[in-house]
């Protein structure tokens, strides 16, 4: 036997009773067997050895089995169970052709082959063709009473047996009609089936619940072949469309899908070879269950490997891909078209739980591409809400209110996007990816409010700061009664304002009322701390401010012109003043008083540093180990120690450095007043003037009668004047009259001699540098050394009275400057001289 191209004849089972499936595989794969879905049909031939079987299938069907050589003899010549497709038959058409029974090959005793084989037949063919001899008919032993037992037995191992067609073909038929043929033959069979031992829900049930039961006759092969050939030819046409209603396998049940058709034969095969029961719906389930998974585990990897669903996924890493949904809902929709094709005759509840799963595991497939799109549009979403909020807020629109709009635009915008995306096939919620974006814009909005709520509080604290620091400040350094009811004012002024606009900028946020009422307190106590940092930055420089006072009122009047100390003004006077004024800023600084509360700090200070009535103790209260100074104690009356700058004892402790830092301007502002009147005062007294005018009366007439010794009086004051101021005795006697006149006794030779020197260079130097061309000029020079002598000593004199003039005018210089001074004045003086 071999395989034919046509019909593609392939031994299905062996003799051994080993399955061929491999060979069935190819079968399946030539003929397309598994596109046929539930249109094919199945036709197998039983009948005893040398029956003709495999002669009747060839010409029914233009199949290419084995038939036997007449002249060899009769022998066995199908082993096991062959198959080919029927040529020309529609729908496709199986046939097989079953090994013989009673054959001699296998033994009376071997009747194991035969029935697995029948039962093989009856549980895979639509229709079987029975093969028995016209004079076997009516016969008690005859090879068709074994054959009949056979099927019947083994139809009743199927626990659901299906509508099969049992197709007597009578061969050889005689003279006898076809009738009286049929009647016997239906007799026979019903008395077999009467006689087979039943299950017993199966006692009562007809044959016709199991079978089809039909007859032909046709005439002998080898006598009458062309009858014979015209007979098969009409049976053929009944072939035709054998599954239709009405045809020969119309009522058929239970029918195997063609995909299937392979693995339910394996599996058929399988379980008679157990000599198990077979139960032919289970094994529908389970044909139908392992064809499904295999169709929908072949629709997945198509879809793993689909080029559509590739460059899909690939573009939704990369960004967002309009519709989405749409093309992920088609390439899904093709592979389920695709499952719902290939499995549609199978197990309607195995095929839909498949289904089902086929479904899920796709879906769960793609769905890291449709959660990667909802992450873009959730993205997006928020990127968007970002950008809309920024743009509001900078058109100054209320926070509040470009929050909601903002948040209502980009959730529309993410809805669509979501609509967009939507899977036909799933049921995905994107309801907790909106969530998580309605989370994420919360949180930007509590991140963008408090970003712009400390900005806006920083800008009113720095206006705050603007408008108090300065102020503040000048305030300090004024120092007066007036200080902190002014700064009260002030702070009270400026923080009112700034919380009204304040208010109206942050009405647009919405808050509740508790979180704006600690805000605005917030602003409050900022500017009151603000207040409350300068007055400890001034209290740490109040030393400096107490000095600056000072000397401002001790070094000016009341005009704020520089004080000159002429000896008129009263020292003690002022300088108490002047310390008043730094003992007020004091008071002023030493605690801060925002609060209008009133204190003693001023009285005390006043009355214990500027009375002094009780800056010592007295021994008495020394020796009783107490102390009435007010101002030994760490804290003032009637003020928080919050609220104190400066304890009584730092006051106390600072006005002695005070004092001890300004008595030396005091010290030489008495120098000053001391020398004025020194250089002021070196004219005899009146009565002395008026006894010498008395006295002195006839040397002055003298002086009038004879001008010569006026001139030499006058010489002689000049040069008087300028040995005064070249000796600077009024210095030299400031030391004591015995060494001003031990200092001047020792200069004054040399400095006659020194101007003497002076005089003659110049009048040499003069003498030269004339021209002797008039005649006046020589009378000139006659003239010139004394007229040379006394303007010299008359621009030294006036020099001399001009300096001596600055110095009783500068106030409060110090010894050392007033040395340096007059010498100074001594060297210029010479220097006009010369």
């Amino acid at each position: 036997m071999g395989e034919n191209d046509d019909g593609c004849s392939t031994q299905l089972i062996d003799g051994n009773g080993e399955f061929n499936v491999k060979g069935l595989d190819n079968f399946v794969k030539k003929t397309k067997l598994s596109d046929c879905g539930l249109s094919y049909a199945v036709v197998a031939i039983m009948g005893p050895q040398s029956s003709g079987k495999s002669t009747l299938l060839n010409h029914l069907f233009k199949t290419s089995f084995r038939e036997m050589d007449a002249f060899a003899g009769r022998s066995q010549t199908t082993k096991g169970i062959w198959m080919a497709r029927c040529v020309g038959i529609e729908p496709f058409t199986i046939a097989m052709d079953l090994e013989g029974t009673d054959g001699r090959e296998r033994g009376e005793d071997d009747t194991t082959f035969e029935k697995q084989s029948a039962l093989f037949a009856i549980a895979v063919a639509d229709i079987v063709l029975i093969n028995m001899w016209c004079h076997d008919i009516g016969r008690e032993q005859a090879a068709n009473k074994p054959l009949l037992k056979t099927v019947f037995q083994v139809m009743l191992r199927l626990f659901s047996p299906r509508k099969t067609t049992l197709l007597f073909v009578i061969r050889d038929k005689t003279k006898t009609p076809i009738e009286l043929l049929e009647r016997a033959l239906r007799e026979d069979i019903q008395k077999i089936w009467d006689l087979v031992r039943k299950p017993e829900a199966h006692k009562n049930t007809p044959l016709n619940e199991f079978f089809n039961v039909m007859i032909v006759a046709l005439s002998s092969y080898e006598e009458k072949e062309k009858q014979f050939k015209q007979e098969v030819a009409e049976l053929r046409q009944r072939f035709f469309h054998s599954i239709s209603p009405g045809g020969l396998a119309g009522d058929r049940r239970g029918v195997v899908p063609a995909s299937g058709f392979s693995f339910s034969s394996q599996q058929i095969w399988k379980v008679i070879k157990e000599n198990r029961d077979l139960d032919l719906p289970a094994h529908k389930v389970m044909v139908a269950t392992v064809r499904c998974e295999e169709i929908a585990n072949e629709k997945l990897r198509d879809l793993a490997t689909n080029e559509s669903w590739l460059e899909l996924h690939e573009a939704v890493e990369g960004g967002l891909v309009p519709g989405f949904g749409k093309k992920l809902s088609s390439i899904l929709e093709k592979y389920f078209s695709e499952y719902d094709a290939e499995a549609i005759y199978f197990d309607e509840g195995v095929r839909k739980e498949k289904r089902l799963e086929l479904k899920l595991k796709a879906l769960d497939f793609v769905h890291t591409a449709y959660a990667t799109m909802l992450g873009h549009l959730r993205s997006n979403a928020l990127e968007s809400f970002k950008i809309q909020l920024e743009q509001s807020l900078n058109q100054e629109e209320g926070f509040a209110k470009a929050v909601r709009d903002s948040q209502q635009y980009c959730l529309i915008v993410f809805d669509k996007g979501c609509e967009d995306a939507k899977v036909k096939q799933a049921t995905w919620d994107a309801s907790k990816i909106r969530e998580k974006l309605c989370r994420d814009i919360d949180a930007h909005t509590s991140s963008a409010r408090t970003a712009k709520l400390s900005e806006l509080t920083a800008n009113y604290e720095k206006r705050l700061t603007q408008a108090l620091s300065e102020p503040v400040e000048s305030l300090f350094e004024a120092g007066g009664k007036e200080t902190w009811p002014s700064i009260r004012k002030l702070l009270k002024r400026e923080t009112e304002t700034a919380v009204t606009d304040f208010l109206d900028v942050v009405t647009g946020f919405e808050l509740d009322h508790d979180k704006i009422d600690a805000m605005v307190q917030n602003l409050k106590d900022y500017s009151q701390s603000l207040v409350e940092k300068k007055a400890r930055e001034e209290a740490a420089k109040i030393l400096i401010r107490m000095k600056d006072r000072f000397s401002t009122v001790f070094s000016h009047d009341k005009d704020s012109m520089p004080r000159v100390w002429t000896g008129k003004e009263d020292i003690r006077a002022i300088t108490k003043d002047a310390r008043a004024e730094a003992l007020s800023l004091l008071s002023v600084m030493a605690a801060i008083r925002l609060d209008e509360r009133p204190d003693n700090i001023e009285s005390t200070l006043f009355s214990s540093l500027m009375d002094g009535t009780v800056s010592v103790a007295s021994s008495h209260n020394r020796s009783l180990g107490t102390s009435t100074d007010p101002l030994a104690s760490s804290s003032w009356e009637e003020v928080p120690p919050k609220n104190v700058l400066l304890t009584p004892v730092q006051c106390k402790s600072l006005w002695r450095q005070f004092k001890s830092e300004t008595e030396y301007s005091v010290t030489q502002a008495i120098s000053a007043q001391e020398a004025h009147k020194r250089n002021n005062n070196w004219l005899p007294p009146a009565w002395a003037i008026v006894l010498m005018i008395v006295l002195g009366f006839n040397e002055f007439m003298m002086l009038l009668k004879n001008p010569l010794y006026l001139l030499g009086f006058f010489v002689a004051f000049l040069l008087s004047k300028a040995l005064w101021v070249q000796l600077d005795i009024p210095r030299e006697f400031q030391h004591g009259a015995v060494a001003g006149v031990l200092s001047i006794t020792s200069k004054f030779l040399p400095t006659v001699m020194n101007l003497l020197r002076k005089l003659a260079e110049e009048a040499q130097g003069k003498t030269t540098q004339e021209v002797p061309e008039y005649s006046a000029s020589q009378s000139y020079r006659q003239q010139s050394p004394s007229h040379s002598i006394s303007s010299t000593i008359s621009e030294s004199v006036a020099s001399n009275i001009s300096s001596a003039g600055d110095d009783a005018e500068y106030s409060s210089p110090s010894p050392a400057l007033v040395r340096r001074r007059n010498t100074n004045n001594v060297q210029e003086s010479e220097i006009s001289q010369l």
